[in-house]
């Protein structure tokens, strides 16, 4: 099995140690043990055990996982070590040679890397910067057909932060009935919503609808590695046994971590975090565009902790992200990584004084070399 090399993962690894500022990652700054555990929450954390748990995670955490999706049951969720191994078991599992699937762009491109390795053929749209970072549907019409097996898309949508509107969500289960296709729902940023109002997911809206989660954007928590699919138990039967040849299991401490930060009060606790560092930043940031001179135009994005600009130089976006690199110790992400140049993804999920210093950074090296 051949397999593309990840353009976007391989960036932050390759250069996110070695830059003062890194603006590049798509999540909030991390919580501390201190920052989210009561007393007696640590107390029990010291006393949990660390052996093998359950492999599909444990009951105690899937029933609190089933609380984010309503209609679900234990049965209907598969634990797995982030959401990254989430959609790599999906496909590996589902993915034959030659099936045909669907694939959203822009967009956190390991799906579609996946579904081509396992060999599908895998066909493209595109969301629109002038519909509010929406689908063409009668774009998304012609690609569907009675041979499509996975239509896969992320929502809230990352790069952009956009969301699907009510009526691309309701094409897209139409044209997923229709074809008797699957839909794979990436949610990872849901929670993590400018306004407060959580998207609503595609559990529950189509029989063959799946859902892929975790805690690494709107939580807070990426080093949890906790990740789920939410799926029939058909699906879920189906994938289990793939975990057995990955991770097998996630950590009991990440086990019990978890469940510790999905119970209602907590949770609340951490969403509502995550929404006022995304607001500030992105007030931030758009302030600092404004006086750009009108290098950049942005459509403001609706969830995540991120913003996708479009910048108006001559200037392919990798090649602006390494100079801006080498010049001012700055990490920001291309937009070609996601197959939409001359656009730039930043975070939006750091100290607001760490955001301010990195984007006057960014202001010094374009004043100098394009104003």
């Amino acid at each position: 099995m051949n397999i593309e090399t990840f353009k976007m993962e391989r960036w932050q690894s390759e250069w996110e140690h070695f830059v003062d500022y890194n603006i590049s990652e798509s999540g909030v700054h991390s919580y501390t043990f201190k920052q989210l555990l009561s007393p007696d929450e640590f107390e029990d954390i010291l006393n949990t055990k660390l052996g093998y748990i359950q492999t599909n995670g444990t009951p105690e955490l899937k029933k609190a996982i089933c609380s984010n999706y309503p209609g679900a049951n234990e049965e209907n969720i598969l634990v797995t070590s982030g959401s990254s191994e989430a959609n790599f078991l999906l496909m590996w599992a589902n993915i034959e040679p030659g099936d045909e699937t669907i694939f959203m762009l822009p967009n956190f491109m390991q799906m579609q890397g996946l579904m081509e390795a396992f060999g599908a053929n895998v066909n493209t749209f595109f969301l629109k910067e002038d519909l509010d970072w929406n689908p063409d549907l009668n774009e998304l019409k012609k690609l569907v057909t009675k041979k499509t097996k996975i239509i896969s898309i992320t929502n809230p949508n990352n790069p952009t932060g956009g969301q699907l509107n009510e009526e691309a969500r309701k094409t897209i289960i139409e044209l997923a009935e229709w074809a008797d296709a699957w839909i794979v729902s990436d949610e990872v940023y849901q929670g993590a919503e400018h306004d407060g109002q959580i998207t609503p997911t595609f559990w529950g809206t189509y029989k063959k609808a799946i859902v892929t989660s975790g805690f690494s954007k709107a939580y807070g928590l990426p080093g949890l590695r906790v990740g789920w699919i939410v799926a029939p138990e058909n699906i879920i039967n189906k994938t289990w046994p793939y975990k057995d040849y990955t991770t097998i299991t996630i950590s009991a401490l990440s086990d019990r971590l978890a469940r510790i930060a999905l119970t209602p009060t907590n949770k609340a606790k951490i969403l509502e975090r995550t929404r006022n560092i995304i607001r500030t930043n992105f007030s931030i940031l758009d302030s600092w565009m404004n006086k750009q001179h009108g290098l950049f135009y942005c459509v403001p994005p609706k969830a995540g902790a991120i913003a996708f600009p479009r910048y108006d130089l001559n200037i392919n976006s990798t090649e602006l992200g390494h100079k801006i690199r080498e010049d001012k110790s700055v990490l920001i992400q291309p937009g070609d990584q996601f197959e939409v140049d001359f656009h730039i993804r930043f975070g939006l999920g750091e100290d607001k004084e760490y955001f301010k210093k990195a984007l006057s950074l960014i202001e010094e090296y374009l004043n100098v070399h394009y104003s």
